[in-house]
């Protein structure tokens, strides 16, 4: 009780000062009041074998980086509605969800809805989508019934693994159809959209999944899933002004601001925006645009499976063959939020493995299908109607013609609607048929659609050298390559090189990892040493030095040290997009020659326009006069080519089992990186004249507008700590726990570059889990807090406010005929709230899943 006491008496002032203490303080109390007889169940939770750490197996409790396993049992008795919902309450992730078909899973920082720095494996598959060079969530994973158990490792797996794992790795694992046969098919039910902020009626969701896996003779074996979902997708519709002081300084803010622009209206950004002199004020003025629920389709459907042949030779080999895929339609979010229609993922994969070698050639191919840029969509729907020039043109005139006889607020909303007279109104058959021609236009400066056809080659081997010259140490040698190749199609993507012909971005890659134990074994020394080459780039080293010592047999500390690089996505590097009078080009030399020399900084810009309009609005000079005056806060662009991101990594971790029920695992570490990869917003006046630029960017149609990817010149800091608890009361009930803390410093924050960190500073896990509590009843109670944090992004920047919501479970299974009934609810007290800013409203979940197998 002593414990429990002196946790009392500390301050907490600090979340997880607060979590461990009560979590600690309770499962000593309980362990006090009840001896353990012998029936008591023992932890073994870090006792798991895993792969992904070392690509070698060794229990969690020694592995020598931060990871956590997922089991098969933890993942049935969770109170999430499937295996891919689980992974947000594991140690240190951050889930985001930009809709209920497309949720994003990320370690350490730097979360953002193209998770560049988060690989997802399939048994030991990559499965990102080609061109975003990012996994399309859980479009293409596996379904419950085929997962085994997933690792996550919480920081940088770019030594071993490549492939700009400079986050994290999350690693899923499928059953082995020679040890688990038969059929099974589970069926859910759900509703959502209960009580739904945005006047949505509840909503059915049904998801069907199949598997049946077989072994045929002595050698062969076969596994057939299917997978079938479909429901209402979560909606996008905050009315927030993004720009609510635009005219500030005439008096004109909230409903009267004729720069409105809401979160999720599109069409009255920036780029859609002019200043206009009207009675010799300067008013910022916006196009009406529409709102996302105007021209987003919000039906969900996902249609995957997978078809595996497996052949062994003999005892210790395997070869198999994999065809998976996926067809479906969701809503997508990167810089803008996209309607993913259509859209279909292919994979063929082979592979062989034995004691010594392990080999896998794979192909994943794309088709975006009829998919369309939301934004787009709406901005040219506006277009489409009346032009730019026109539709300010009438604006004009029609305040003109009111503010005679009326006050300036209500003369602007004269304006606007004598504007926007014949304008194509939601939901009717014109407004339709406009929609459906723009999805198939494929360029956003008059279109929507998003037309992208890509395919990914992989291949690679990993050789157990220890094994074969039977030393007494672990050697391991591997290689791999890889080639993206793109369709070019004009408005996404374009060969800079070779015009008319497929755009590649090739990659190599090549380790060497060794391992020892020293001092009577108690001691495990590894090191691992890559090399990585990516077409236009010099050939990287990144090593990885850890340690592990054993105190006693069931505690163990251990330190690493990990140099990583995360090189160019084929997006980052050569996009090439015209989106609403803005040019988003990739940050490689070949694509962006002569941009950032002649560019200068929207962040100045911005400012330098505001403090003109002040000028003019307040003191009453002309725009001449004030343009020559506050010219001084025109900044040029110091920024260049797109470098290599490169990171350092130091980690320090304890795990341990105490008394065979209570385990945890802590660890602390700090980053640094250099070359950090973001974005800026950059102009080129349309003149050479120098006298005459910054008349020339004080008027969006004298310049040229860019938005350019490139590196950060500041080392970027990033660190943080992780716990994780566990603790089993009797063989029926367990309590578990989990919190982080993350933050990003940087040296300077006034560079006019998107640092994107988009992370909360704590996040914190709990529950309680009862196993077979009556005879074959079992359930499970899950609290997630999460702060608040500042989200940034081309779409939105802003603060998402903190969550607190609860999940639960209560489930039944049937030994007799193998049926399992379970009745849950994500956040079921129903509270909305919003993962990312842009993103949707999020509710209560409530579902029944019924698992019958053979």
């Amino acid at each position: 009780m002593h414990i429990a006491r002196l946790c009392a008496n500390l301050s907490a002032k600090k979340i997880i000062s607060g979590v461990v203490c009560s979590f600690v303080s309770t499962a000593l109390v309980a362990q006090e009041k009840q001896p353990e007889p012998d029936t008591v169940r023992k932890v073994n939770v870090l006792q798991e074998i895993v792969i992904s750490a070392s690509r070698l197996s060794e229990k969690q409790l020694t592995a020598p980086v931060s990871i956590s396993k997922l089991s098969n049992s933890q993942i049935q008795q969770t109170a999430a509605p499937g295996f891919f919902d689980a992974i947000g309450s594991m140690k240190g992730v951050h889930m985001i969800v930009p809709g209920m078909g497309f949720k994003i899973i990320n370690t350490r920082g730097f979360s953002n809805t193209t998770n560049v720095r988060f690989v997802q494996m399939i048994d030991n598959i990559d499965n990102q989508s080609p061109h975003i060079g990012a996994p399309i969530a859980n479009a293409l994973s596996p379904g419950d019934l085929d997962i085994d158990h997933v690792e996550v490792i919480q920081g940088v797996a770019s030594a071993l693994y490549g492939m700009n794992a400079t986050n994290g790795l999350a690693s899923f694992t499928t059953k082995d159809p020679f040890t688990t046969q038969g059929f099974s098919i589970q069926q859910q039910v759900a509703v959502n959209h209960v009580s739904d902020p945005n006047d949505v009626a509840p909503r059915v969701y049904n998801q069907t999944d199949l598997r049946w896996a077989k072994v045929v003779g002595k050698k062969w074996a076969f596994k057939i899933n299917a997978g079938y979902n479909r429901g209402y997708d979560w909606i996008a519709d905050n009315h927030d002004d993004l720009n609510p002081s635009a005219n500030q300084t005439v008096g004109l803010t909230g409903a009267d601001n004729p720069a409105y622009d809401a979160v999720n209206g599109y069409g009255n950004e920036s780029s859609n925006r002019k200043t206009l002199t009207l009675g010799g004020k300067n008013y910022v003025v916006s196009r009406t645009g529409y709102y996302e629920r105007d021209v987003a389709d919000y039906r969900l459907q996902n249609v995957k499976g997978d078809v595996s042949l497996y052949y062994r030779p003999n005892e210790n080999s395997q070869i198999s063959y994999t065809y998976r895929t996926a067809f479906l339609n969701n809503t997508y979010q990167r810089s803008n939020r996209f309607r993913l229609q259509d859209y279909l993922l292919q994979q063929h994969i082979v592979q062989f493995k034995n004691a010594l070698l392990q080999a896998r050639a794979y192909i994943t191919s794309e088709n975006t299908g009829h998919s369309y840029n939301l934004r787009s969509m709406a901005e040219n729907m506006d277009v489409s109607f009346k032009d730019n020039n026109k539709w300010f043109a009438d604006y004009t005139t029609a305040f003109n013609s009111a503010a005679s006889s009326h006050d300036v607020a209500t003369a602007h909303h004269m304006a606007r609607d004598a504007a926007d007279y014949g304008r194509l109104q939601p939901r009717t058959p014109e407004f339709k048929d406009k929609l459906k021609q723009l999805q198939e236009i494929n360029n956003w400066d008059i279109g929507a659609a998003l037309k992208v056809k890509a395919h990914l080659v992989h291949t690679e081997a990993a050789f157990d050298l220890g094994k074969l010259l039977h030393t007494n140490y672990n050697l391991q040698i591997g290689a791999d390559f890889r080639d993206y190749i793109i369709v070019p199609d004009g408005n996404y993507f374009i060969n800079p090189t070779d015009s008319g012909h497929n755009l590649n971005y090739t990659s190599y890659g090549f380790f060497i990892h060794a391992s020892k134990r020293l001092l009577h074994d108690k001691l495990q020394l590894s090191a691992v040493l890559r090399g990585t080459g990516y077409e236009y780039f010099n050939l990287k080293w990144n090593p990885r030095l850890t340690a592990v010592y054993e105190l006693t047999r069931n505690d163990f500390v251990r330190f690493s040290y990990q140099n990583g690089y995360r090189f160019p996505s084929i997006f980052e590097g050569f996009s090439n997009i015209n989106s609403g009078g803005v040019k988003r080009v990739g940050g490689l030399k070949v694509m962006s020659h002569g941009v950032f020399e002649s560019s200068w900084l929207k962040s100045s810009i911005d400012a330098f326009t505001t403090a003109v309009n002040k000028d003019v609005n307040s003191s009453g000079l002309s725009q001449a006069a004030a343009i020559e005056k506050e010219k001084g806060i025109l900044q040029r662009n110091t920024y260049t080519y797109l470098k290599p991101e490169q990171m350092h990594s130091f980690e320090v971790g304890y795990r341990s089992i105490f008394s065979s029920r209570f385990s945890v695992d802590v660890d602390f570490y700090y980053n640094f990186y250099s070359n950090f990869i973001a974005q800026i917003e950059a102009s080129i006046p349309n003149t050479s004249d120098n006298a005459q630029i910054p008349a020339y960017l004080y008027d969006k149609n004298k310049q040229g507008r860019y938005r350019l990817w490139t590196n950060s010149k500041t080392i970027v800091h990033n660190y943080g700590a992780e716990i994780e608890l566990l603790y089993l009361i009797n063989n029926k009930y367990s309590l578990s726990g989990n919190a982080s803390y993350q933050t990003l410093k940087r040296t300077n924050t006034n560079d006019g570059l998107e640092d994107g960190f988009n992370t909360p500073g704590w996040m914190v896990n709990a529950g309680v889990r009862g196993t077979n509590v009556y005879k074959n009843l079992g359930f499970n109670v899950a609290a997630k807090y999460q702060s608040k944090f500042y989200y940034q992004s081309f779409l939105v920047n802003g603060n998402v406010p903190a969550i607190f919501n609860a999940d639960a479970m209560v489930q039944y299974t049937f030994t007799r005929p193998g049926l399992n009934i379970k009745l849950g609810a994500t956040n079921f007290l129903n509270h909305s709230y919003y993962s990312i800013l842009g993103g949707p409203q999020i509710g209560g979940f409530y579902y029944t899943t019924v698992t019958y197998s053979l």
